[in-house]
């Protein structure tokens, strides 16, 4: 149930900075701002979920009929949008709105970029630099793996180079892991440790990972990172949380050169401006953009902070390319619910096709044995329909009938192509169809385009090798014609130097308005095929800095 349904939600007064959205990017930002002196609201659309809840959730994730929308309140007409590319793009499969906001349930991968992801067209004549390069974000990576806490090791040898140590040592390898390592030591591809926002020992009063295997829908433990610890750290030292606020508008200045305000509704059905000195939209790929376009006035008739035409332009996703296969024997003793181990000798390289390409070998745990065990060991669930004719299956029965059923010798490897941006891949208004206050939902155009399709036939090649090499036998494997998308949304408000090219400046504040500041995978100028999240963690961390400078 929705907390704190009689809070108070008017706005605070006399605030030096509004943050709209608490995933790690408002979260971070808030943190760093609070801590120095600032007094920061934010604003968030969802709700706040106790921590305290989180086993229960996890039970509720496991029964037959659990979804991850159900958990954590998705869908319905606040979340509507549409989808009109020429591949689908299923947006809210992975968001939360809440506080915390994504992090709530993602697996928790923290790679950093690495040095050609910033110079694509310097090198390769491709996409576009970014008006940064890695040692410039450098210091912030080092500082974001701190405040999250990322277990890793410093064995992958086509890493870019770091200053510091990873705050906790790597996860061990899995059981798959290393038979994957013998298949892949024949055909010379190098195996390193995944670095992640999971707790390997004890850190920042978060306890070490228990290893439920539920990471996605939810950890139940805390021991994975979500940006709910920055946002109560950033309570600690001072800053309000206004939850279940929607931020309907930005309006400005009479000049159109600064932000006035953030207007927000409530559950009660009142409408409120919160003022501030200084602005944060840090709402992620799509809603940043959407609040934006729906930002419109007589000066930006386009949408707020779009004199370039850029607002929603870029859109980024990698596509998932995927094979499982069967085994002759098991391969997955001690199921965990997250991968340890990956391959980045196919990154970085000379020519320009193919992409780079992130390998992941995935550990796939064996079927859930819930389902069938709450049907009576019905492998083919008929609502008890004729049960009365067939029978249920009970105790050692049941047990026989799930250990032939869901054998645990399955493999999978999965890997993100590079995508490279695109003009017209963007996010736009449907104003066909209304959100819960009668406003326009987002329109998301994903088009995968030749590079990335070129590369994802690559890693197919890779992939077959080492099943081959493995003896695995593949059993299902992606539609490279219709790949699903890794849910790392990047692009549509692009950092520049060029106010006709770009929405944000490199100290990521908006070409047009002098106060008003974007913290979000959304300033992305490539994506790569990292997990975007460290990134823009590390970026919020360089916002904070400089909105901490200008105040």
């Amino acid at each position: 149930m929705p907390q704190n349904s009689t809070a108070d939600r008017q706005p605070s007064s006399d605030a030096d900075v509004c943050v709209v959205g608490s995933g790690v990017a408002g979260a971070l930002v808030a943190y760093t701002l609070s801590r120095r002196g600032h007094d920061v609201v934010i604003l968030e659309a969802g709700q706040r979920f106790d921590p305290g809840n989180r086993l229960e959730q996890m039970e509720q994730s496991l029964r037959p009929h659990g979804s991850l929308l159900d958990i954590w309140n998705m869908g319905g007409p606040r979340d509507q949008y549409v989808t009109s590319g020429g591949a689908y793009y299923p947006l809210n499969q992975t968001r939360v709105k809440a506080v915390g906001g994504t992090t709530l349930h993602w697996l928790g991968i923290t790679p950093r970029l690495h040095q050609k992801d910033f110079e694509m067209n310097t090198r390769y004549g491709l996409a576009t630099d970014w008006p940064i390069d890695y040692e410039d974000l450098s210091p912030y990576y080092a500082a974001a793996e701190q405040e999250m806490g990322v277990a890793g090791a410093q064995d992958n040898p086509f890493a870019p180079p770091r200053e510091t140590d990873y705050p906790m040592e790597a996860f061990p390898a899995s059981y798959s892991d290393t038979l994957f390592a013998d298949a892949c030591d024949e055909l010379g591809i190098t195996m390193h440790s995944t670095p992640q926002a999971r707790n390997s020992e004890a850190y920042d009063g978060r306890s070490q990972c228990v290893g439920f295997s539920t990471c996605i829908p939810v950890c139940p433990s805390g021991a994975k990172y979500s940006a709910d610890v920055h946002v109560r750290k950033a309570e600690a030292e001072g800053a309000r949380v206004i939850d279940r606020a929607p931020v309907q508008r930005i309006e400005h200045d009479s000049s159109g050169e600064s932000v006035d305000a953030a207007v927000y509704a409530t559950p009660s059905g009142d409408t409120y401006r919160q003022d501030a000195d200084a602005f944060v939209l840090a709402c992620g790929a799509v809603e940043t953009p959407r609040l934006l376009l729906l930002s419109e006035s007589p000066q930006y008739p386009d949408g707020l902070a779009n004199s370039s035409g850029a607002v929603g332009r870029y859109f980024m996703d990698q596509p998932i390319v995927s094979v499982t296969g069967e085994l002759e024997q098991p391969a997955n003793q001690e199921p965990i619910g997250y991968h340890t181990r990956e391959s980045h000798q196919f990154y970085d390289h000379d020519d320009p096709q193919p992409g780079s390409i992130k390998l992941v070998f995935e550990n796939v745990n064996p079927e859930s044995v819930v389902r069938p065990m709450l049907s009576g060991g019905d492998l083919m669930p008929r609502e008890n329909v004729f049960d009365f004719a067939m029978g249920d299956s009970w105790g050692d029965e049941v047990l026989e009938k799930i250990e032939s059923n869901y054998p645990n010798n399955s493999v999978r490897l999965l890997a993100n192509p590079e995508l490279l941006p695109r003009r017209e891949n963007r996010v736009t208004l449907d104003e066909s169809k209304t959100d819960d206050f009668g406003n326009p939902v987002p329109d998301v155009s994903w088009n995968i385009g030749s590079h990335a399709r070129e590369t994802m036939e690559f890693i197919r090649e890779i992939q077959y090798d080492i099943f081959d090499e493995l003896g695995a036998t593949v059993v299902s494997e992606t539609d490279l014609a219709d790949p699903p998308p890794a849910s790392h949304k990047m692009g549509t408000t692009r950092m520049g130097t060029d106010p006709e090219e770009s929405v944000v400046t490199p100290r990521l504040r908006t070409h047009d308005l002098e106060n008003l500041y974007i913290a979000s995978s959304s300033v992305f100028v490539t994506g790569g095929a990292m997990n975007p999240t460290l990134t823009i963690a590390a970026l919020a961390l360089k916002a904070g800095e400089h909105i901490d400078n200008a105040l």
